[in-house]
């Protein structure tokens, strides 16, 4: 089983919503220009769609990147919330 390495110590969540059609590389590039971060770097970087029922999680582990996706089937993510 795929999971991140131990000494992973930050996630990043992106707030706003994104389209789940993105892949690998339209994350990859999402960390890049939204985030303004390095997909590469040993960090979780977190998505959700608009209706809060999937999440997608990124990360970059040894040679290659990996892409985890849950969708609930009767309940909602609670998300953080942009504040002003």
């Amino acid at each position: 089983m795929l999971r991140p390495a131990d000494d992973l110590t930050e996630i990043y969540v992106c707030l706003e919503p994104v389209d789940f059609r993105k892949g690998i590389n339209g994350l990859s590039i999402l960390v890049e220009s939204e985030l303004m971060m390095n997909p590469f770097s040993a960090h979780l970087f977190v998505f959700t769609n608009r209706s809060r029922n999937k999440i997608k999680v990124l990360y970059w582990e040894h040679n290659g990147f990996c892409m985890w996706q849950k969708r609930l089937e009767k309940e909602r993510f609670h998300w953080l919330k942009i504040t002003v």
